[in-house]
């Protein structure tokens, strides 16, 4: 029964992504950033993981009688939900800090490179795990990049 379950859920998560596309900033030179918001989505992305990762986690510790049709329809809505926002944080990192704010001749350049890497190997393991340190790590790799790209301490005006 979990093994149906289970692949019932990763059919509808591959099916309900098919033919997304990436939005992230333009990629022609007009000179208009908005490093901060980028920063504030990427964090609002990873509560929302650690949100889906949470109601997953509940979905599953109920499942002892078997899942009902509704059990499977949140389930798979949550896990749709993680792996977009996931996706989100990978094309804000590659999309528009690596192709167009990251320059190679500047100061730091390996450090926020690495920085940048580590979030998107983050938000790949929080699509492969629905553990919530998953997001917990995320989010600490975010506000590493933040220091390594910003060179201080990440001050955001309200939580995330």
């Amino acid at each position: 029964m979990k093994r149906a379950l289970l692949t019932a859920v990763a059919f509808s998560v591959l099916a309900g992504s098919a033919g997304r596309i990436a939005n992230a900033h333009c990629e022609v030179p007009c000179g208009i950033y908005a490093d901060q918001r980028r920063f504030e989505a990427m964090l609002e992305d990873t509560a929302t993981i650690a949100k889906a990762i949470k109601s997953v986690v509940d979905i599953t510790e109920g499942l002892a009688d078997g899942p009902s049709a509704n059990d499977i329809n949140q389930l798979t809505r949550w896990v749709s939900t993680k792996e977009t926002h996931a996706t989100n944080t990978q094309h804000i990192i590659a999309q528009y800090f690596m192709t167009q704010r990251i320059k190679s001749d500047a100061d730091g350049y390996t450090k926020k490179l690495t920085a940048a890497h580590a979030v998107m190997v983050a938000a790949m393991k929080c699509k492969q795990s629905a553990e919530p340190k998953t997001a917990e790590a995320l989010n600490k790799a975010i506000l590493d990049f933040y220091r390594a790209y910003e060179g201080k301490e990440p001050n955001f005006d309200h939580d995330h």
